[in-house]
């Protein structure tokens, strides 16, 4: 039988994972539901060879998964709130749906609530699709008796993060296309302008400049081991990431993505607009705040502000406030920090979590337009100053050889 590897949530707000060798993902589910655990990863535990393959229909999917999820809840919420029926909002989406993947979607789940079965469990039976955060922010909107309003939430929060997402992939567009347009013409003239020049210097039996010397070597380099050069940069990415897996190795990286000049901050804004979001929507919606810390922690990235959320949880445990332990590691924001401090005091944390939110996702847009002032011409001096050089070194060996005084 397959091997799958889990993360779920216990009552508690516990994280816990680990690995079941069962039939399918259907029978994970049923476990971990017999052991009173909410999933939020299930998946097949891949073997080496699987590492090896890059599928990228699955990078696609996902991205289209993502956008048929917010759709879903978008819809779903607004016929709810418009006092139309669990059962006969589905029906409508399903008509009037003249997407298939959607119509794929909303057909079980109809039929799960026709069954009498919660809308939390039929969810939870599809974790590729709904998070644990979503099940969460769902079965505490049943328990609160106000589905719609839990629904509203979440598609506020899906579409805020993709706007979010979507903003940091648009400013990173022109920088790519830049970086790819120039890489390419770098690999163009060293690897068929220089070597036509090379025969051409070849032929004349003159001594070449120290500086065209190089330009030529690279050449030579790039031209009759580009295979080899390029097995060596796909292994050393390849070995780089198993070295990221290692939790040691992992948590200094990210320290250190924290301490860079500009990126440092930057990653760090974007790191807690995403946490307090996540936070500040799972308590909006009633979820006890020591379940929604471990679960709005699984939205972190970096592994630093992981760890020290988790240590935050244990100190809540322990009856004390959420700011004071995030205060003390250093790794936060000061300014979000007092405004949770705030929140807490005076009852309100889940509003001042997300207004914390909005705060930083503006500070990100403008975190990004003054990353873009810097990189951006940085990229095009130390290119267009690399092109140059190249250029200028064959001008000097051509001058030389012909005797054209400099």
């Amino acid at each position: 039988m397959p091997l799958f590897h889990y993360r779920a949530v216990s009552d508690n707000g516990e994280v816990q994972q680990g690995q079941l060798e069962v039939a399918d993902e259907q029978a994970v589910l049923e476990q971990l539901h017999t052991r009173g655990l909410i999933p939020i990863e299930i998946g097949p535990q891949r073997g080496w060879q699987a590492w090896l393959q890059l599928d990228l229909s699955s990078l696609l999917g996902a991205s289209r998964s993502k956008k048929l999820v917010i759709l879903f809840t978008q819809h779903l919420a607004s016929l709810l709130q418009s006092g139309v029926p669990l059962d006969r909002s589905l029906e409508i989406m399903l008509r009037v749906s003249v997407d298939a993947p959607m119509q794929q979607l909303i057909s079980p789940i109809q039929e799960g609530v026709r069954r009498g079965v919660s809308l939390s469990r039929i969810l939870s039976e599809r974790p590729e699709l709904f998070s644990g955060f979503y099940i969460s922010m769902v079965q505490a909107s049943e328990v609160a008796g106000d589905l719609a309003e839990g629904l509203n939430n979440l598609a506020y929060y899906l579409e805020r993060s993709k706007s979010l997402r979507d903003r940091l992939v648009s400013a990173l567009i022109y920088p790519v296309i830049l970086l790819g347009v120039s890489v390419t013409s770098l690999l163009v003239i060293l690897t068929y302008v220089i070597p036509q020049f090379r025969q051409l210097f070849d032929d004349m039996g003159a001594a070449l400049p120290l500086s065209t010397q190089i330009v030529i070597s690279v050449a030579e380099v790039l031209r009759g081991s580009a295979v080899w050069l390029l097995l060596l940069v796909l292994a050393a990415v390849w070995g780089w990431r198993q070295l990221l897996k290692q939790p040691g190795y992992r948590l200094q990286w990210d320290r250190l993505m924290l301490r860079l000049p500009l990126f440092g901050s930057l990653r760090q804004r974007i790191e807690t607009a995403r946490f307090a979001r996540s936070l500040g929507t799972l308590l909006t919606g009633g979820v006890a705040l020591l379940q929604a810390l471990n679960i709005a922690r699984q939205t972190l990235s970096n592994q630093l502000l992981v760890e020290q959320v988790g240590i935050a949880a244990e100190s809540l445990k322990q009856g004390r406030q959420l700011a004071a332990p995030l205060l003390a590691s250093g790794v936060f924001p000061v300014l979000a920090l007092q405004m949770i401090q705030v929140g807490e005091e005076t009852g309100r944390l889940d509003e001042m979590l997300l207004k914390v939110a909005d705060t930083y996702d503006r500070e990100v847009e403008v975190a990004i337009q003054r990353l873009l002032a810097v990189l951006e011409p940085m990229l095009i001096v130390g290119l267009g100053v690399l092109i140059a050089g190249i250029i200028l070194s064959v001008l000097v060996a051509i001058m030389s050889i012909t005797e054209i005084p400099i």
